[in-house]
């Protein structure tokens, strides 16, 4: 792979993970807070709505795609380990697809998955949304971190290279 190829990519994960980033902060440092102050029915019923809308958005391209950016970069760093850059690569790598990729598929989706098939006005949906609002939004936390992070890496990996 060439290092144009390479560098392009590089740009694409510092880019792609820093708006992954900043989406997920929105999220964790008031939209949540938002959501639970107002009556639990419109709060679970605007957060299905957002769950709907975000799969149908350019969300789910740069979610993709920066994922395998990330990992196919990783890859490469493997053989660049005596290098700053090819150790930021995968370091960036593993912490973007580990902390933000599966986390999301193992505990964000579930939980939407959880809210998506509660009735906003049930019994059983306060239960379900006190545990959303406190659980997605942990894990939540961490996507952000793991973002802001990996996309400094791959900063550090364009200017070490």
């Amino acid at each position: 792979m060439t290092q144009f190829v390479i560098n392009a990519l590089l740009w694409f994960c510092a880019i792609g993970c820093g708006m992954m980033a900043g989406l997920y902060f929105a999220f964790s440092t008031f939209i949540m807070t938002a959501l639970g102050r107002i009556p639990q029915a419109h709060g679970i019923s605007a957060m299905q709505s957002i769950n709907v809308v975000i799969q149908q958005s350019l969300f789910m391209p740069l979610f993709f795609g920066t994922t395998l950016a990330a990992l196919l970069l990783a890859g490469l760093a493997l053989f660049r380990l005596n290098e700053t850059a090819g150790i930021a690569m995968l370091a960036a790598g593993i912490l973007y697809v580990v902390g933000m990729f599966v986390s999301t598929i193992v505990f964000n989706v579930p939980f939407n998955n959880a809210l998506d098939a509660v009735d906003p006005s049930s019994a059983d949906a306060a239960a379900v949304w006190t545990r959303y609002l406190k659980d997605w939004t942990f894990w939540n936390h961490l996507r952000t971190v793991a973002s802001a992070v990996a996309s400094a890496l791959f900063v550090v990996a364009i200017v070490a290279g």
